[in-house]
């Protein structure tokens, strides 16, 4: 799926948010593995986050790479995995906070995909 907000929290130690809405699949998913993966995918990437933003594409073939134990997206810019410390009910979302067990980064230069305001934006 793709996550309404994601953002750093701590670097010492490493920690991050995933903002997940509580009527999404991977909400309850979270709550009983306590762990999870996040891939950050570029601007050209736009088709692969439309798919797991929910408009389907049937004939959209994804690779997956396994690290850390968690399926992540080949080809992203980065990758991180961590494991729930903590989570959050704030209104129709959960905010899990995650502590760090990878972090790996992608050699290529592309920029990442933002969306703000209802649209893609491109730097």
């Amino acid at each position: 799926m793709t996550a309404n907000g994601f953002m750093t929290v701590s670097l010492d130690p490493a920690l991050i948010l995933i903002s997940i809405g509580k009527n999404q699949k991977l909400h309850d998913l979270l709550l009983d593995s306590g762990s999870f993966g996040v891939s950050i995918l570029s601007e050209h990437q736009e088709h692969l986050s439309n798919h797991f933003a929910g408009r389907f594409d049937e004939n959209l073939v994804v690779d997956f790479s396994e690290k850390g134990g968690m399926p992540l997206i080949s080809d992203a810019l980065a990758y991180f995995v961590a494991d729930v410390v903590s989570s959050h009910e704030e209104g129709d979302h959960t905010l899990f906070v995650g502590k760090v067990r990878v972090c790996e980064g992608n050699d290529e230069q592309d920029k990442p995909i933002m969306f703000f305001g209802g649209q893609y934006q491109f730097l």
